[in-house]
């Protein structure tokens, strides 16, 4: 007879061999950590302790995500996230022993799907890991939306303007899907973490950096938009109806919630 540890192997295996995650850490006993931690929840891990070296696995075996150290020898976590997501679409979590707000910016800034502060609880990062790529893997009933020359698949993972293809992040591509879904409501940044990063608790300038990243890239003018407005006092709102006729006066910028509340 089997023992559960053997029965629960293959079936740890399947996982493993569909979803590969890379670490990247140059503290051995956290990248050990880590490791084991993912390996015990059934994913492939490929590990490297600096960027090029990370760069080289990568590109060797895409992985399915990347958990990434801020701070790393030479070439830092910032220009490692930088340079894969030019190789293509791949979810970030940056990890770091800095809490500093400005780093947490840095991070989200280049891409960074989500963000950990060392020191963390490993159960804690798996069930991030599993969040993020859980929201790359739509059902397949999921249908495509369009409102103001904006277009996006669900399904496929893709978001045109006018046409064009988008380069969005995971999440900058969640909460963009999310705003189509939900046009003319207001939304707390609060609201917003939970619908579309599924947290309950957080830091909120997450949402605050992704909006702004995302009216860079949806919004005609980002410093006056008329997509994604701010509500002052509350959060944010997807508004179409004057940006699709073209009768909207244009207002001063808008400045994040908390920009508002230094104000």
């Amino acid at each position: 007879m089997s023992s559960p540890g053997e029965s629960a192997a293959p079936a740890a295996a399947s996982r493993a061999a569909a979803t590969r995650v890379l670490v990247v850490d140059d503290d051995p006993t956290v990248a050990e950590v880590v490791s084991g931690y993912l390996d015990r929840a059934g994913y492939l891990v490929d590990g490297a302790a600096d960027g090029p070296a990370a760069l080289a696995r990568a590109a060797a075996h895409r992985p399915d995500l990347v958990v990434l150290d801020l701070m790393l020898p030479g070439m830092d976590g910032l220009e490692v996230c930088r340079r894969l997501r030019a190789e293509g679409p791949v979810p970030v979590i940056m990890l770091t022993a800095r809490g500093d707000e400005d780093d947490r910016i840095l991070g989200l800034e280049v891409g960074a799907d989500d963000y950990v502060t060392k020191p963390f609880s490993p159960r804690e990062l798996v069930l991030r890991v599993e969040s993020v790529l859980r929201r790359t893997r739509p059902g397949a009933a999921a249908r495509p939306l369009r409102a103001a020359g904006l277009a996006i698949d669900p399904s496929a993972r893709r978001a045109t303007k006018h046409g064009t293809e988008l380069a969005l992040t995971l999440r900058e591509f969640d909460l963009l899907a999310f705003f189509l879904r939900h046009p003319g409501r207001a939304y707390a940044r609060e609201d917003l973490m939970r619908e579309v990063w599924g947290w309950d608790f957080g830091d909120l300038s997450t949402v605050t950096v992704h909006v702004r990243r995302l009216r860079g890239k949806v919004e005609d003018d980002p410093a006056r938009p008329r997509l994604i407005q701010t509500v002052w006092g509350v959060g944010y709102r997807f508004d179409d109806t004057e940006a699709a006729a073209g009768t909207a006066t244009p207002g001063p910028p808008h400045p994040a919630p908390e920009e508002e509340a230094r104000s």
